[in-house]
């Protein structure tokens, strides 16, 4: 519909489908075919707005993706000012709209990592609660879990502040109890909710970063495919678990867990296994990679946001744990 409406205005539109999360051939592929395009608009999850996010970026480089990726590629900044973009999600996940990066996976090298740059922030973001109406439930559950954490991990995080201190402390609750309204029943008022949640955690991760549970599901989403916020939901009672026994912050995680156990009844990991969420060990990871895992997430950048410092061997434990 969109696109339509934009033809009958005389906008000539190329339609670039995103049906997985964005790796280099999908990126490379939609800047050939959408060479020569003016602005950039991405509707869709989080993958979609990565990949146009990416677009945007690459569109006026000459020189390719690999040219700007950190850690696989050379990390160089943009040749040039991205292409307008504009933003419009249609789940309540990651906060892609408000931040300024997009993660692009590198199946060769079986890592995921971002494509990073100020000027890529997008130049208009419109989120309509409406457009996730009726988003199925596994997707509701994953992507609604990553918007959860996206305001735990800040909340959290030794880079907290005064502003992303007011947009987590109410967002929190709010986040898991609109999530649990939507595993019962079809609300319009939660996905409101949870639309302005996950608006909340794109911007407080701009500005105080994650921790612990997004440094592992980074490089655990580079050796398999599973949905980027199935993995976090799978980590995140762990990730909690680790840092509270490392004497992490104790009274905000003590705050957190209290609010996961008035919205939810009781152990966030225990309730989102009986609304379907699968284990890590279900979801097409295999046991060989745990340790390469901790290893590649002991560097991440997420992991710089971690209240305190983890070993390689507590990274191991999460995962053995979140098996």
């Amino acid at each position: 519909g969109l696109a339509a409406a934009l033809e009958a205005l005389g906008c000539e539109v190329v339609r670039l489908s995103v049906p997985r999360e964005p790796d280099v051939a999908l990126v490379e592929d939609g800047v050939r075919r959408a060479r020569g395009a003016e602005v950039v608009l991405a509707l869709g999850g989080g993958s979609a707005i990565d990949a146009g996010k990416a677009l945007a970026a690459l569109l006026p480089a000459p020189g390719g993706a690999m040219r700007h990726l950190e850690v696989v590629g050379e990390g160089r900044p943009l040749d040039a000012d991205p292409l307008p973009f504009a933003a419009i999600p249609t789940t309540a996940g990651t906060g892609a709209e408000v931040t300024k990066n997009a993660v692009i996976a590198v199946p060769q090298m079986r890592r995921k990592v971002s494509l990073r740059d100020d000027r890529m922030l997008a130049d208009l973001a419109l989120v309509d609660p409406s457009l996730t109406d009726g988003c199925p439930k596994p997707v509701t559950l994953a992507s609604g879990l990553d918007a959860v954490c996206q305001v735990i991990e800040p909340y959290l995080s030794a880079r907290a502040n005064p502003l992303t201190d007011a947009l987590c402390r109410a967002a929190i609750p709010a986040g898991l109890q609109a999530l649990a309204r939507l595993m019962e029943v079809e609300d319009a008022d939660a996905r409101d909710r949870m639309a302005w949640v996950s608006l909340c955690g794109g911007m407080a991760l701009a500005n105080a970063g994650l921790g612990v549970v997004h440094g592992l599901a980074g490089p655990l989403g580079g050796v398999s495919g599973a949905p980027h916020g199935a993995i976090c939901g799978a980590l995140l009672p762990h990730g909690l678990a680790a840092n509270r026994a490392a004497g992490a912050v104790p009274e905000r995680i003590a705050e957190v867990e209290a609010w996961s156990r008035a919205a939810l009844g009781g152990d966030i990991g225990d309730w989102a296994r009986r609304h379907g969420l699968p284990r890590l060990g279900e979801m097409g990871l295999s046991r060989d990679d745990i340790r390469d895992v901790a290893e590649a997430a002991a560097g991440s950048s997420s992991m710089r946001g971690n209240p305190v410092a983890l070993e390689a061997g507590v990274l191991v434990g999460i995962l053995e744990a979140a098996w």
